[in-house]
C-alpha cells in the first residue's frame, strides 16, 4: 500500500474512533512537511463522507504565543468541513472529542478565487479578495497521546488540531475596524483565560491569508470564493472540561458563544 495512503487511514481510523494517535508506524510516518500536507489531503478524501465537504481552511501558529506553545517557528495549514462548522450558541458534547480545546480567531470568508497563477500573493491583494469577517471560535481536538512527541509533519497530516469553529454573525469588509488593533479575549465560565490583538497573527490576519494562498499555491491549489478560513488564535489554546461554557470578544467584530456539554 502506498506510504501517504496508509498514514492517512492510520489517522482516519484513530480520528472517527476518537482513540488517541500514539506515533505512527515507521515505514509510513511522513518524512518532512511536504509529506505531511500529502497525507492531510488523501485523508481528507477519506474523512469526507463523515464531516461533509472541505469549505475552507484554518491556519496554526500563526503567533508567537502559539509558536513558542507548539515549538514550531512558521504557520501551519489544516483543513475546515462543512459539518463541523457551527453557529455562535451551539451546544457540542465533549465526548464528541478526545480532549476540546478552544482558541480565539478572526475568521474571513472569500468573495472571490484566489488562483494559484495569481502567485505570489500580498496582504493587500488577498484583502481585495475578502466579503466578510466573523468573531471565530476554533475548535481543536489534542487527539495524541503526546502531541508534543510528534513532531510538525505528523500534526500537518492530522490538520494541525483542526476539529470544527463556530462562527459569529458576519461583519462586512467595508464596516470592519482596523484588526490590527482588535482585541480579542477568550472568556471561560465567565473567567478571562487569555487575550490578545490581531497585530499578534502575523503582523496582521491578512498577512496569514497570504501566506495561505502562496502556500497552496505552490502546491497547484488555490482558494475558492465562498471559503471561510480562520486567520489563527490571539491567544494560547484553552483546553475545556465538560460543562464549560466559551465565550470569544472580538472588540468590533461582536462575540462568538458555545458549550461543551
Amino acid at each position: 500500500m502506498d506510504r501517504v495512503l496508509a498514514a492517512a487511514k492510520a489517522i482516519a481510523s484513530a480520528r472517527r474512533s476518537r482513540a488517541p494517535l500514539k506515533a505512527l508506524p515507521k515505514d509510513v510516518v511522513p518524512r518532512d512537511e511536504a509529506e505531511g500536507y500529502q497525507v492531510q489531503y488523501a485523508l481528507h478524501a477519506l474523512m469526507q463522507p463523515h464531516v461533509g465537504s472541505l469549505v475552507g481552511y484554518k491556519i496554526g501558529c500563526t503567533s508567537a504565543v502559539m509558536q513558542e506553545y507548539i515549538n514550531i517557528p512558521h504557520p501551519c495549514v489544516g483543513g475546515v468541513f462543512e459539518k463541523v462548522v457551527h453557529d455562535s450558541g451551539v451546544r457540542l458534547p465533549a465526548a464528541e472529542f478526545v480532549h476540546v480545546g478552544v482558541e480565539c480567531e478572526i475568521a474571513v470568508r472569500l468573495a472571490r478565487n484566489l488562483a494559484p497563477s495569481e502567485a505570489p500573493f500580498t496582504a493587500e491583494w488577498v484583502a481585495e479578495a475578502i466579503d466578510a469577517y466573523y468573531p471565530a471560535i476554533e475548535i481543536v481536538d489534542d487527539r495524541y497521546v503526546k502531541w508534543e512527541t510528534l513532531g510538525a509533519p505528523t500534526l500537518i497530516a492530522d490538520d494541525f488540531f483542526a476539529a470544527g469553529c463556530v462562527l459569529g454573525e458576519e461583519v462586512p469588509r467595508i464596516t470592519v475596524p482596523d484588526l490590527r488593533a482588535v482585541a480579542g479575549r477568550a472568556i471561560v465560565n465567565g473567567k478571562e483565560e487569555g487575550r490578545g490583538t490581531g497585530a499578534d497573527v502575523l503582523g496582521h490576519p491578512h498577512n496569514a491569508l497570504a501566506w495561505l494562498a502562496n502556500h497552496l499555491a505552490t502546491e497547484g491549489r488555490g482558494l475558492h470564493a465562498g471559503q471561510i478560513v480562520l486567520t489563527g488564535s490571539l491567544v494560547k489554546t484553552v483546553w475545556l472540561n465538560a460543562g464549560d461554557t466559551v465565550v470569544m470578544e472580538l472588540d468590533g467584530l461582536g462575540k462568538v458563544e458555545a458549550a461543551f456539554t
